[in-house]
């Protein structure tokens, strides 16, 4: 008799294959901004752009002005979903220090995000406690990526593209990029802790 191989086996398994193909990519510091938006006005930083919340509100980027974000594209059936709990405890930790934490689901990597923006968002409080900031279902990559993304891409270059579901961009309180993480460094790791704190409102600057 033939069993079919469980959820979680098949999460670990994509998780194992995927971090072998990530794991040599790091982490790059970005260049100052040259860069327009789809509307051909020039971008000065990541506050020129609006996402889209679940039921169809904007939310413009300037509202996290005078805080660092962490974006991050989600998505809940992949391997490397426990990484939702991860932003939820930086989200605890440094909300009160100026830290905002900006959850993107996307199914552009292995159609790994089939639910509705209503399903993402109670399964992500359900199973991950997440009570951070989740956009609309959105495209992070390919001609039809969202501006910030493409915007992200001429930044730092190609290499720091997503290119799987839970990739890292780090933003100052002034809007501007100032990092990346590719999907196996975890939200928790030492690696990424350092540059929030680093670009926290208010940290020393050396």
């Amino acid at each position: 008799m033939t069993r079919r191989p469980s959820l979680a086996f098949l999460k670990t398994k994509a998780l194992r294959t995927t971090s072998a193909a990530l794991v040599s990519i790091g982490t790059v510091f970005a260049p100052s901004p040259d860069s327009h938006a789809a509307s051909g006005k020039p971008v000065t930083s990541a506050h020129d752009f609006t996402f889209e919340m679940a039921f169809g509100d904007p939310l413009s980027m300037k509202e996290f002005a005078g805080k660092a974000v962490l974006v991050v594209n989600t998505a809940t059936e992949c391997g490397f979903s426990g990484q939702l709990s991860g932003l939820q405890e930086l989200h605890e930790r440094y909300e009160g220090q100026g830290l905002d934490v900006l959850g993107v689901p996307s199914n552009d990597f292995g159609g790994q995000e089939p639910r509705s923006d209503d399903e993402i968002a109670k399964l992500c409080k359900a199973e991950y406690g997440a009570t951070f900031t989740m956009t609309a279902k959105t495209v992070v990559k390919g001609e039809h990526a969202h501006p910030f993304y493409r915007w992200a891409a001429q930044e730092l270059g190609v290499t720091a593209r997503p290119y799987w579901n839970f990739h890292k961009y780090l933003i100052d309180p002034n809007g501007q990029l100032i990092a990346w993480f590719a999907t196996p460094t975890s939200p928790t790791s030492r690696k990424l802790i350092s540059e929030i704190e680093r670009v926290l409102p208010g940290a020393a600057r050396g």
